[in-house]
């Protein structure tokens, strides 16, 4: 791009889309493991990873209840306030889905369906961070979708129970709760064990070794998307707040020490004061260990002539959330098309997003904006089709042409098929079936 000019590069590699051989293998030996012996293996490898070995990982009513009375009420009350902003965007989603049913010819009959996924599995993150809102992301949207069953999985921190968030997969509507991380966890769902029923589908983020266990049994169970690195990419011009630049990017970094954090900004001065308060803001972040690298090897901050170039730029790098921090902002809504979520303007910001707004935390990261999107309603839906003809001459008159046309790409048994119904008409048989047992006309 003519005029690009990087003040702050990123010092280390760039996006890995191969993952790491590692990484694969230990999730592969795992799931097989789970496949060949169900309970026995995931109470090896939980007790192994999480030092994690209940009588029972599921809980029961009686166990949620007693977590959740332990848990804060004004904890409990920012759940309830978060779960119904993501409730209430999921339904207008759910309600933006319509079915429908037309005639196309004479007594000719199509229609289309969206069937809930019958059940699915959701995993909530736990380790370092335990992420709460996940379980509002993957749950809440799952129950207005109409799923009828949601099993939940979240790990022990360490071996102790996340109050927090098991009270926040309840109360969105969790039919199963499994105090239980890891590749184990999901390959259990995925696969099923002698005490977990096997799921249709898995949704939710993770480490890389949960993101890749998805990634070997997609297929075998469908997952909401391919999970990388959490990333952020804001859009600055000489309007913005330089600080407020600072603290959004390092917002991000702290997810982990390989989270893209990229400035595209129109304003030099506005780029060089941000990476001067990003250096000073650093030290006093509780999660500078995460922070810190994550900015060092791979914060960005590039300088461009305009914000048409902004735009076609952050469109090429196609980044999971976009801030936009100008005078006008929606005018992303219009130049741009590769993004996970747009954060408009300086009242709102991606913490938002993760935390409290609404709209779903799931999103495309590694550059698949370009060509999908985040976790909705419509995810756990599976839109089908129907057909019906009632008419004989309609059926007739498509039976001559699919004969025709199946027999351009020399399918006869598909034009046999068009054959019978275009003959009937007539109460006749076609000329190739005469001869053949119980085909006399």
């Amino acid at each position: 791009m003519a005029g690009k000019r990087v003040l702050k590069a990123a010092a280390g590699a760039g996006r890995n889309w191969g993952g790491d051989p590692a990484v694969r293998d230990v999730v592969s030996g795992i799931i097989a493991d789970v496949r060949a012996r169900g309970d026995e293996a995931v109470r090896e490898h939980s007790a192994r990873l999480d030092n994690w070995s209940p009588e029972s990982f599921r809980l029961s009513g009686e166990d949620i209840e007693r977590i959740i009375s332990a848990v804060p009420q004004q904890v409990l009350d920012d759940i309830d306030f978060v779960q119904a902003q993501v409730r209430n965007f999921a339904q207008r989603q759910r309600e933006s889905l319509t079915e429908f049913e037309m005639e196309t010819l004479p007594g000719v009959f199509l229609g289309q369906r969206n069937i809930p996924v019958d059940a699915v599995g959701t995993y909530v993150p736990g380790g370092r961070y335990p992420l709460t809102a996940s379980a509002h992301m993957t749950i809440v949207t799952a129950k207005v979708a109409g799923v009828r069953r949601v099993a939940a999985c979240t790990p022990p921190i360490r071996g102790e129970v996340p109050a927090a968030t098991v009270a926040a997969m309840a109360r969105a509507g969790a039919d199963e709760i499994y105090l239980l991380g890891g590749v184990q966890a999901i390959a259990g769902l995925a696969v099923g064990t002698q005490t977990i029923e096997r799921v249709d589908m898995l949704a939710g983020p993770g480490n890389a070794y949960v993101a890749e266990a998805k990634r070997q049994l997609f297929g075998e169970v469908g997952i909401d998307l391919f999970a990388g690195p959490t990333e952020i990419l804001v859009i600055a011009n000489q309007s913005a707040d330089p600080f407020t630049v600072a603290v959004d990017l390092l917002s991000q970094a702290e997810h982990g020490p390989d989270s893209p954090a990229i400035l595209i900004t129109t304003s030099e001065e506005v780029g060089t004061q941000v990476a001067e308060l990003a250096e000073r803001i650093l030290p006093s972040m509780p999660t500078v260990d995460m922070a810190g690298p994550a900015w060092r090897d791979h914060g960005q901050i590039i300088l461009v002539e305009s914000l048409d170039d902004a735009f076609a730029l952050a469109d090429s790098i196609a980044s999971e959330h976009v801030e936009v921090l100008t005078e006008n902002p929606r005018q992303a809504l219009d130049r741009m098309t590769n993004y996970g979520a747009l954060f408009l303007g300086a009242g709102t910001c991606v913490s938002y997003g993760d935390k409290v707004i609404g709209t779903n935390h799931v999103l495309p990261t590694r550059g698949t904006a370009r060509y999908g999107g985040g976790l909705w309603v419509g995810k756990y839906l599976k839109t089908v089709t129907y057909q019906e003809v009632t008419d004989p001459a309609s059926s007739a008159k498509l039976g001559e042409i699919c004969g025709r046309a199946a027999r351009v790409e020399l399918f006869e048994g598909h034009a046999r098929s068009g054959d019978i119904r275009a003959a009937a008409l007539d109460g006749a048989r076609p000329a190739w079936a005469q001869g053949l047992t119980g085909a006399e006309s």
